[in-house]
């Protein structure tokens, strides 16, 4: 075996993005060094390698794995619930700027003689063509790939195969969480195939810690064995136990901050007004210029525009839209700055109504859905029936940009109405979505009779 296939481990310091260079040109590639076959059989031996280290950190702790668990399973009736009842493949959310989340667990996947490996492929499929027509981010988190469970490369070369052009366009980054030097084979394997621009969304993340700076760390649904593993990483480098995983406690909120903070907050520190600076600026300035512009929501913009933006709004500084050049912008913002809210605006409370709203008689969900809303707490009920008033406007534009209520529901959905522990499953997004879908088509019905003092009308 080639020495020069394995680069030595990284060390502490390197960044994610540093590392995803080093792996993808430290060696040669595949072509110059061997066969396929034998890389495939190098595959193969480094696999055994880590299951072998696994087994030998497992009798020094004395930790007995413990299986993923998910907060709802799978209806019975789920078109791919042989698939689906694992846990595989989780939808957590979006990320800080707006891009759907798409979680693929290894430790999840069962015995390969236990799942027909063709149908994970066809129910991977089935969940991305709810999303690929925005962006989204794909997170793998290899460990618990085993021989015993792992696809065959066969399997991988048609996966890829598979997945045409509309797949590969709108994912605009895939985390591989703690790869090992299975990993680097099989991306050697795979170089012929690989487009360089898609290989630049490539990025390796050797601690969990790596993905705050990305992502929105607490919306992820990360297995417990693979919380541990990590755990056992982060002591062996540093040669003690653990760091916290805890994020540093936050700083006061500035007078002017918008992003972040409650909509009493706001309300207190900008003279009682009743909608958010933010949220009134984003709407104006979209009625204006982005009802017509096709997939409005639905793509996303640089992190650090973004992060510049909501800079300025934090700090009382007027932001000018027409400044971008780009209608997507204030689009990106407006979610952000739900998303970023510390309670949802429709609050926790209604999380679990919206469960129990599939239970519910088609007929009635109207009707549900209105008292639900009637409950908001003022604040909430008065910006909740202003954006939904947008977004019906939105809908009603749907021939030309492609927004239809449906549609906005999959991206408003989990930007309205989350848990208040853990993370949105899967298996709760059709609730999610058909509710926000009622909010948006019949929002004439749903908010047409409670009318708060001081009700601002958009």
């Amino acid at each position: 075996m080639r020495s020069d296939l394995f680069p030595p481990s990284p060390v502490v310091g390197e960044s994610s993005r540093e590392l995803s260079t080093c792996w993808m040109f430290s060696s040669p590639p595949a072509t110059e060094m061997t066969s396929p076959s034998h890389l495939e059989q190098l595959a193969e031996i480094e696999l055994q390698k880590d299951e072998e280290e696994e087994d030998d950190d497992d009798d020094v702790t004395d930790s007995p794995s413990v299986p993923p668990i998910s907060t709802s399973g799978p209806d019975s009736s789920h078109p791919y619930y042989d698939v689906a009842r694992h846990g595989i493949i989780q939808v957590s959310g979006d990320d800080r700027y707006g891009r759907k989340l798409i979680i693929f667990s290894s430790c999840c996947l069962p015995p390969s003689h236990q799942l027909n490996h063709r149908r994970l492929l066809e129910y991977l499929k089935f969940t991305l063509d709810q999303y690929v027509e925005m962006d989204y981010i794909l997170v793998y988190f290899h460990y618990g790939l085993k021989s015993s469970n792992k696809p065959s490369v066969k399997w991988l070369r048609e996966a890829y195969g598979e997945f045409d052009r509309k797949y590969k366009k709108n994912m605009k980054t895939l985390f591989v969480v703690h790869p090992t030097n299975f990993i680097r084979i099989i991306w050697n394997i795979f170089k012929p195939l690989i487009s360089h621009k898609f290989g630049k969304k490539l990025t390796y993340v050797n601690y969990l810690t790596e993905l705050r700076e990305h992502l929105n760390y607490e919306q992820l649904i990360i297995p417990p064995d693979v919380l541990r593993h990590d755990e056992k990483l982060r002591a062996a480098q540093r040669g003690g136990a653990p760091p916290s995983l805890k994020t540093p406690p936050p700083r006061p909120p500035l007078p002017t901050q918008q992003f972040g903070v409650s909509l009493q907050y706001i309300r207190e520190k900008n003279g009682e007004q009743m909608i958010p600076a933010v949220v009134r600026h984003t709407v104006s300035y979209l009625k204006d210029n982005g009802l017509r512009t096709e997939g409005i929501f639905r793509r996303s913009v640089r992190v650090q525009l973004i992060k510049d933006v909501q800079r300025l709004y934090n700090l009382g500084k007027p932001v000018n839209f027409d400044d971008y050049h780009d209608v997507h912008v204030p689009a990106v913002i407006l979610k952000t700055f739900l998303r970023e809210m510390p309670e949802p605006l429709l609050t926790f409370k209604v999380y679990s109504q919206v469960q129990d709203l599939l239970n519910v008689e088609s007929s009635l969900r109207v009707s549900r859905c209105k008292q639900m809303m009637e409950s908001l707490p003022e604040y909430h009920f008065i910006v909740a029936k202003y954006l939904l008033s947008f977004l019906h406007t939105v809908s009603q534009q749907s021939l030309v940009n492609r927004m239809s209520s449906s549609n906005l529901a999959c991206v408003f959905g989990v930007n309205l109405v989350w848990p208040l522990h853990g993370s949105i499953a899967l298996t709760d997004l059709t609730a999610i979505n058909m509710f926000t879908e009622i909010l948006v088509e019949h929002f004439p019905a749903v908010f047409g009779s409670r009318c708060p003092p001081a009700q601002v009308d958009p």
